[in-house]
């Protein structure tokens, strides 16, 4: 099989293993390779040019992108793991270019939401669990192990270390870091990092700022409405309104001022 052309607009052609299933009602794209023993089940759409390597199971209603990796032994797309849940149409929907790792596991939504979502060129390692109604954003990387509670929000190029317990409903904000091992019970806000059980915050998430090209001026301004908010040995509102009035006006600290005023479950400090 040839596995170019996706650039050039080369038809390719698309290769089953003898041992796999694929359902009469799955949509395969050009060039999809479908390994030995893996399983692709009623409602799936694969995009162009993902390789499903052995042992893999998406089970129904379920899409993934073009340029996908789902490694041996990963489950996509089974039922959630929700009593309330009684068995209504749901989905899952994972975006391109996205590596899901050896016996990572995604789940449908529940009719809370209707759907589970991953983004675009992210990674999920080993072991890792996307339970229901969670939205994963883009260039997220999740390391082995990770395991989310249902209805959990994750935005664009958040790093969350391995064996991490995200609860349910927690939001973790863009471009924050996740130490591993860590007990995340509360939200995380935008550009910081966390980690520890309990968890705290030590500070921006400079490393990561820098080498995603976020200015000098942008990242100073980070910086002083942080420290406004959880240095003040102010309450967090009077510490929210102070950073308000005083921070500079870009777009990264509106959104980092915006996370933790919206915050339903509290934001880890």
């Amino acid at each position: 099989m040839r596995n170019t052309g996706v650039e050039t607009g080369e038809i390719l052609e698309t290769q089953i293993h003898p041992s796999a299933i694929v359902d009469p009602g799955a949509e395969l794209g050009q060039g999809v390779v479908v390994g030995p023993w893996s399983i692709v089940g009623p409602g799936v759409k694969v995009g162009n040019g993902t390789r499903i390597d052995s042992h893999v199971l998406i089970e129904r209603n379920t899409t993934v992108g073009a340029g996908c990796h789902l490694h041996k032994g990963s489950v996509l797309g089974t039922d959630p793991q929700d009593l309330k849940y009684r068995g209504e149409e749901t989905i899952l929907a994972v975006g391109d270019r996205t590596i899901i790792r050896e016996y990572a596991t995604l789940n449908r939504g529940t009719l809370s939401m209707g759907k589970t979502v991953v983004g675009d060129d992210c990674l999920l390692m080993a072991y890792s669990h996307v339970a229901h109604d969670c939205q994963v954003g883009n260039n997220v990387i999740m390391a082995n192990a990770v395991n989310m509670g249902g209805h959990v929000l994750i935005e664009d190029w958040v790093i969350i270390g391995g064996l991490t317990a995200i609860h349910q409903f927690v939001r973790i904000g863009a471009h924050a870091f996740v130490g591993g091992a860590s007990r995340t019970a509360q939200d995380v806000p935008p550009y910081t990092k966390a980690a520890g059980s309990p968890m705290k915050l030590y500070g921006l998430n400079s490393v990561g700022l820098e080498r995603r090209g976020f200015s000098q001026e942008v990242r100073q301004a980070l910086k002083l409405a942080y420290r406004t908010v959880f240095h003040a040995s102010l309450p967090l509102t009077q510490a929210l309104m102070k950073a308000e009035a005083e921070a500079e006006d870009y777009p990264e600290v509106r959104q980092f001022l915006a996370f933790i005023r919206n915050s339903q479950r509290g934001v880890t400090t």
